[in-house]
């Protein structure tokens, strides 16, 4: 094995568990803001391991779902975060 495919398969085992212990939390999670948290990890993990994949095959293919995902995660903490300040304000 040459070290870029060491790099990538310890790369990948180490996006796999945290991708894991993320959707245990989203499942897992007592209230809305450690699921809402734990889905913008679960994001972040998406877009670092396809820019990784990116960054490991040297291409660009895969920039516009990186663009995509990124907005929905700031769209989503967003809107997550007006929906609690109303509900704490009642």
């Amino acid at each position: 094995m040459t070290f870029i495919q060491i790099v990538s398969l310890l790369a990948g085992i180490m996006f796999g568990i945290g991708a894991l212990a993320a959707v245990y939390r989203i499942i897992r999670g007592p209230s809305i803001l450690d699921r809402a948290l734990a889905t913008d990890v679960l994001l972040a993990i998406a877009i670092c391991a396809l820019g990784a994949e990116m960054a490991i095959n040297k291409h660009t293919d895969t920039l516009v779902v990186m663009l995509v995902l990124a907005m929905f995660a700031v769209v989503g903490s967003i809107s997550i975060a007006r929906f609690m300040a109303k509900q704490d304000a009642s």
